[in-house]
């Protein structure tokens, strides 16, 4: 399967705004990628790519005063196949967990494991232990939390979400990842494309998504509470303990956002064949 990839984002600056953004695939999917994916910046800037201690593929700039553009336009081969799943993977004990693993178990910024472990020992404790518990976090997560586009608060951490029971999908995540970390399940906050492909079209325009991925048996495995169904067409661009490491852009000043469209679609490889052709 082929999938487009892209966006528009533009803000106003009233002054020259120094900017970090993470708008490229993740380096794990690169070898994927059928056309380069290039985040080009307009006006015209110096840019620096570097990857950042998650892994994760970023880029750095001084945007000047006036009118900021942030655009891409790229192609990626997805096997089409849905998240794959293991009922059978275990949890790994904290003493043999990869060192590397081990900080995302700990509390965060939008995830506070000390203040929810009492309620994820209560809810969850019983449950069969590996894949099955997270997918019952997922579960509870999914049918508790009510969500909606109108509910976004950029400060709502995990106990909010659990004590208001509502959210956009980073809220969902943010919880059923801080349910994980409280039974010493490795959880971490992913952010990427997902389109509506082998889905009904939702009535909301196409953004980025966020979902959650849990240490099992050795290796990460894909979660989502918001949608709780193995989906088809998730693009990862990058991975942290919480949202705040995977921030779309961060300005270091004063950014009005003017413009924020998003792409993620199939595109059939006749029309492919087509396109270069044309």
């Amino acid at each position: 399967m082929l999938i487009r990839l892209g966006y528009d984002i533009r803000f106003q600056l009233a002054s020259s705004v120094p900017i970090v953004a993470l708008l490229n695939v993740h380096p794990s999917r690169e070898k994927d990628l059928v056309e380069p994916d290039r985040l080009t910046v307009s006006p015209d800037v110096p840019v620096e790519e570097f990857i950042d201690g998650f892994g994760n593929r970023m880029t750095r700039f001084l945007s000047p005063e006036g009118e900021l553009r942030l655009t891409n336009s790229t192609l990626i081969r997805d096997s089409g196949e849905p998240d794959p799943q293991d009922v059978g993977a275990p949890e790994v004990p904290v003493e043999e967990l990869p060192t590397e693993v081990l900080p995302y178990l700990m509390n965060s910024r939008y995830c506070e494991v000390d203040l929810l472990t009492p309620v994820a020992t209560e809810l969850f404790g019983n449950v069969p232990r590996g894949y099955t518990r997270v997918q019952a976090i997922c579960e509870w997560v999914h049918s508790k939390v009510t969500f909606g586009y109108h509910f976004a608060r950029p400060t709502r951490t995990a106990l909010d979400v659990y004590t208001e029971r509502v959210g956009v999908c980073r809220d969902f995540q943010h919880l059923a990842v801080t349910f994980c970390r409280c039974l010493n399940i490795p959880a971490r906050y992913v952010t990427g494309y997902l389109g509506d492909i082998g889905i009904t079209l939702p009535p909301s325009p196409m953004d980025f998504s966020a979902w959650f991925e849990a240490y099992l048996g050795g290796r990460w495995w894909t979660f989502d509470a918001r949608h709780n169904i193995p989906r088809i067409g998730r693009v990862l661009m990058a991975v942290g303990r919480d949202a705040t490491d995977v921030a779309l852009t961060t300005s270091f000043g004063r950014a009005q956002l003017l413009r924020f469209e998003v792409v993620s679609d199939e595109v059939k490889e006749e029309e492919q064949i087509v396109e270069a052709a044309s």
